[in-house]
């Protein structure tokens, strides 16, 4: 029982793992889906040679996080093959090796739920953003040292899906400013680079977007499906963003009114 219990506990920490080492990526800029790509393939050892990894390799910040993932994944690659022999071993010579195979069976299967679960996935990332934002310098290093960023505000990527509300669109369907979010260029999937994109240029599939605005937000349209629950993600974005710029209105105002007096 014991060989399961560490089992599932070192399959927990792995993902834990990835999870932390994900959002620190996003951090740098990078996108949801491939910043969990990249961290799950530097941790297991694949290697993937793709147009993504080349973005790690030429940036210092992502490529420390890698190498210390790659470090991590070799110990815990390791454990998770040593400890699953041993439970199967121990389960085989058991007399109640039904029992403890069930449990091995439910604890993966919980684990399953739990590493997919979109909601909890949601809340935890903003447990693991806050805790990198207060206990590392990451933003610090990238967004703040090279862009002058603060208050939340990032430069980041978001790589389009079939199934997201952002594709099929222009950009003035899209309506991103009035969330405030803006677009500041779009990679095609074929490799072109449009750095001054117009109003009127599609948002396909396979796109990958350069947008500046509240790193919650673009997370959030990281997030967002098409339909008519995107819809309404769009339209309460867009009352968020209509308070946040009345009330930066009222402080400028302040601050204007003590310059006079």
């Amino acid at each position: 029982m014991l060989a399961i219990a560490s089992l599932l506990i070192v399959l927990m920490m792995s993902l834990l793992v990835t999870r932390v080492a994900a959002m620190a990526l996003m951090l740098t800029g990078m996108s949801q889906e491939v910043a969990r790509f990249q961290a799950r393939s530097a941790f297991t050892g694949v290697g993937f040679t793709t147009h993504e990894a080349e973005g790690v390799l030429v940036h210092p910040v992502r490529r420390r996080i890698i190498m210390l993932l790659m470090l991590l994944g070799n110990l815990g690659v390791g454990a998770v093959v040593a400890t699953l022999m041993l439970s199967v071993m121990q389960t085989a010579e058991s007399d109640l090796w039904w029992l403890k195979l069930l449990i091995l069976v439910t604890g993966l299967f919980l684990l399953s739920v739990a590493a997919n679960n979109r909601h909890l996935e949601r809340h935890l990332n903003r447990v693991i953003a806050w805790g990198l934002r207060r206990w590392s310098n990451l933003q610090v290093r990238d967004y703040v040292a090279l862009l002058q960023l603060q208050d939340g505000y990032a430069v980041s990527e978001l790589l389009v899906e079939p199934n997201d509300w952002l594709a099929q669109k222009t950009l003035i369907e899209l309506k991103l400013p009035r969330e405030g979010v803006l677009v500041l260029g779009i990679k095609r999937a074929a490799g072109v680079f449009l750095g001054t994109p117009t109003a009127e240029m599609d948002v396909h599939a396979g796109d990958t977007l350069i947008l500046y605005g509240p790193a919650e937000r673009i997370e959030e349209l990281d997030q967002r499906r098409r339909g008519k629950r995107g819809d309404v993600a769009h339209r309460e974005a867009i009352e968020e963003h209509d308070e946040d710029v009345e009330e930066q209105e009222k402080i400028d105002e302040r601050i204007e009114e003590q310059r006079k007096e």
